[in-house]
């Protein structure tokens, strides 16, 4: 998988990118990831990438020029074919919100293009004619989309063969399996006055698993009960599971 960042400030990714997992996968080659400073694209002696608005207004805008400049180059190092399953992706407020379903979608991808907006926006241009599709982590506003891009590259890096040591790892994960996770325990047995359940120790696999289930499925209920609806439909519920929940007092909503 190749990531190719389009970001005013690649300094910023160098941290996030050079650490744990990430920085162990792009070692390996399991994950490529190319930052690319729009500025270099500019055609000014004071690498300009940004101007005022049209009919007046607060904040600068992002120039079209650079950024479809900057974009073309990247997909210029791929066949017709690929280009046509790279999604270029501008992270924005008025995007789809970013979830793991996208995350596995993105992860079939050959190659993914992220474009980090800043300053009060992008030209409109590049929504019209250059980005493939729009994304947004939530309803609350960032000072750029080097944030978002990088949470989006790790989410999807998981979903990467080889990335995570152990496919099972990611598909029992929170929400990947469609129910939060059950809660988790390490050593030491008691510690302030908390204990492990009795159930982790025994040795009865057949019996953890159901705890683990339950607990899951009552974490859910509890804490994202929007998240049943999805999981039924999508078949990740089991009738079982759908029977210990109505006992917690849930009601399907209908379809």
């Amino acid at each position: 998988m190749r990531f190719h960042v389009l970001t005013l400030f690649p300094g910023a990714f160098q941290g996030p990118f050079q650490h744990s997992m990430l920085e162990q996968a792009s070692r390996n080659g399991f994950i490529s990831i190319q930052l690319t400073d729009i500025r270099d694209y500019t055609h000014d002696a004071h690498k300009t990438a940004d101007d005022y608005q049209f009919g007046g207004g607060p904040g600068m805008v992002m120039k079209p020029e650079p950024v479809f400049e900057a974009v073309e180059d990247v997909l210029g190092g791929y066949s017709t074919e690929e280009r046509a399953h790279i999604p270029v992706v501008l992270l924005s407020p008025q995007g789809e919100a970013f979830t793991q379903v996208l995350a596995e979608e993105l992860s079939q991808s050959p190659a993914i293009v992220l474009i980090c907006g800043h300053y009060a926006g992008v030209d409109e241009r590049i929504r019209q004619g250059l980005a493939t599709r729009e994304i947004s982590l939530g309803d609350f506003i960032l000072t750029g989309g080097e944030l978002p891009a990088m949470m989006v590259v790790d989410a999807v890096s998981r979903l990467v063969p080889g990335v995570v040591g152990s496919m099972e790892n990611v598909t029992e994960d929170s929400i990947s399996s469609g129910v939060l996770q059950h809660p988790l325990y390490t050593r030491p047995f008691e510690y302030r006055d908390m204990a492990v359940p009795d159930i982790l120790r025994s040795g009865h696999h057949a019996e953890i698993e159901t705890w683990r289930r339950q607990e899951s499925l009552k974490r859910t209920l509890n804490l994202r009960p929007d998240l049943l609806k999805s999981a039924r439909l999508s078949e990740k519920l089991t009738a079982e599971d759908l029977k210990y929940l109505q006992s917690l007092g849930y009601e399907p909503e209908d379809d």
